[in-house]
């Protein structure tokens, strides 16, 4: 398609057209209305000023009869102007007046006629146009008022003419103003068409151009870019995810082939063999564990709970918790305490927060120390689960819970333990991230990344931080509110 074709086909240029055609139509539509309007007044103003006039010669007709009216015509004959005057006998010769010869067929009529005669120029004589009021009088007497109009005629060809001319000119000026306005508009959709063939081909770091103009193609880029900025960083993570599961689910997997196969090959004894099959179980129990987790975090990710939320106590959530592994703690020697603002209602998925909270709670508990590793003063460290108000959220947690300026509810697990460096903290929330200190210990990295995908399906967030020492995890949600239903809801 030529540029030409394509900038003709713009729905700028179509809506440009468009407005035109309605602006020109009511353009012409109101200058013809007063062109109508004005005419009409200047023919009521001509037949007001040849009423006023025949009212006067009427007057002397009365008062002295034709001989009077005669003198009176031949007086007003004599004053220059557009007044024209004719009185004729019953044979239509001239009596008087200052029109010359007219046609014997015009003294016939009676009332208004339009007629056009000769005037004398010094060139010789010109052909203008009158208008004037025809009566007989006693005796076949002709009398004929008028006006000459034809200065009114120049005009009124003048005006059609410059109206005509006008409105060419609008239009003229209006397709180049359609034609401007589609070429800029087809250049931002030719330069965002590019760059979206670009990303097409694969190039998801290409970002769709704008002026800074706020105008809607302006917007419409801008929310397009964020759309691509979280494809990109979504592809980012699916590459990452796949770099991962590759990297570390191979070892398990290889450790897994190998312990059946070393089975099948070397002789055992009925204790090895049952205790290779118990590893292999183990093995693959660990695998499914990951494997679901995996898909819980996509879930998640993708926008998808267990199906159902509902209104939620946070402090009762704690407490539930705190029970359930109070005991692991102490087999630890650690002593595990709950604290909480009592009530926290919070919107939610029980099974997916109790599972969060589960895995902060047991997360410490791996990497908390007993009282003779810290050197602590107190008998034993805390494991300390804690849930309070935290006010209107300004920073953290959801978007959407910012603009609402929705309260907060922060549920704090912290230990003890060797903490995390400031400078992993973010990093350890990504699936598959270990770092060397715990490379050694059970798990697959992902119980982190697991608990910041339900802080951010439920609107919130999740933190690490010190806690002098140890570490101090920090779930942050949003209060329910008035407009939260106050009883479970389907399908979230």
């Amino acid at each position: 398609m030529t540029a030409p074709s394509k900038l003709f086909r713009t729905t700028a240029f179509r809506l440009s057209l468009l407005y035109l055609a309605v602006f020109g139509l009511a353009a012409s539509l109101a200058i013809g209305y007063i062109y109508w309007n004005v005419n009409i007044l200047l023919s009521r103003q001509l037949d007001e000023t040849i009423q006023a006039e025949l009212g006067g010669l009427a007057e002397q007709y009365r008062a002295g009869g034709l001989r009077q009216l005669v003198r009176t015509i031949a007086e007003r004959s004599e004053t220059p102007g557009n007044s024209l005057y004719y009185v004729a006998d019953n044979d239509g010769h001239r009596i008087a007046g200052n029109l010359g010869s007219i046609s014997p067929e015009l003294l016939k009529e009676t009332g208004p006629v339009e007629f056009t005669y000769q005037r004398p120029t010094q060139g010789g004589a010109e052909r203008r146009l009158a208008f004037a009021n025809v009566f007989h009088l006693a005796g076949g007497t002709r009398l004929l008022v008028g006006r000459d109009i034809e200065d009114r005629r120049v005009l009124s060809r003048v005006t059609r003419s410059a109206i005509l001319w006008g409105l060419a000119l609008m239009a003229l000026v209006g397709l180049g103003g359609g034609l401007l306005v589609s070429r800029n508009l087809l250049s931002r959709i030719d330069a965002i068409t590019d760059t979206s063939r670009k990303i097409m081909a694969g190039d998801l770091s290409g970002r769709l151009p704008r002026n800074r103009s706020g105008d809607e193609l302006d917007r419409l880029s801008e929310s397009l870019n964020q759309m691509l900025a979280r494809i990109e960083q979504l592809m980012a993570g699916l590459r990452e995810v796949s770099d991962n599961i590759a990297h570390d689910l191979k070892t398990p997997l290889t450790r897994l082939r190998n312990r059946v196969e070393r089975a099948l090959h070397e002789p055992q004894g009925e204790s090895d063999r049952q205790e290779t099959l118990e590893k292999t179980i183990e093995e693959a129990d660990n695998l499914i564990k990951t494997f679901n987790a995996l898909l819980s975090i996509a879930r998640m990710e993708a926008g998808a709970g267990t199906g159902r939320w509902e209104s939620l106590d946070a402090s009762a959530l704690i407490a539930d918790v705190a029970e359930l592994y109070e005991p692991v703690a102490e087999e630890r020697g650690l002593m595990l305490r709950a604290e909480a603002d009592d009530p926290l209602p919070i919107m939610g998925d029980r099974q997916l927060l109790g599972q969060a909270l589960a895995n902060l709670v047991d997360n410490a508990i791996k990497h908390g120390r007993p009282e003779a590793e810290t050197g602590a003063a107190e008998p034993i460290p805390d494991i300390r689960i804690a849930a309070y108000r935290a006010g209107v959220d300004t920073n953290g947690g959801s978007q959407a819970a910012r603009g609402r300026g929705v309260e907060m509810a922060e549920i704090v697990v912290s230990d003890r333990g060797p903490g995390i460096p400031a400078a992993d903290r973010e990093r350890v929330l990504e699936r598959f991230v270990r770092l060397e200190a715990s490379r050694s210990a059970p798990g697959s990295g992902l119980g982190l990344s697991l608990v910041a995908a339900v802080a951010r399906l439920h609107g919130g967030d999740l933190k690490l931080a010190e806690n002098g020492p140890g570490l101090k995890a920090v779930l942050t949600l949003p209060m329910q509110t008035d407009a939260d239903a106050p009883t479970a809801i389907e399908g979230r």
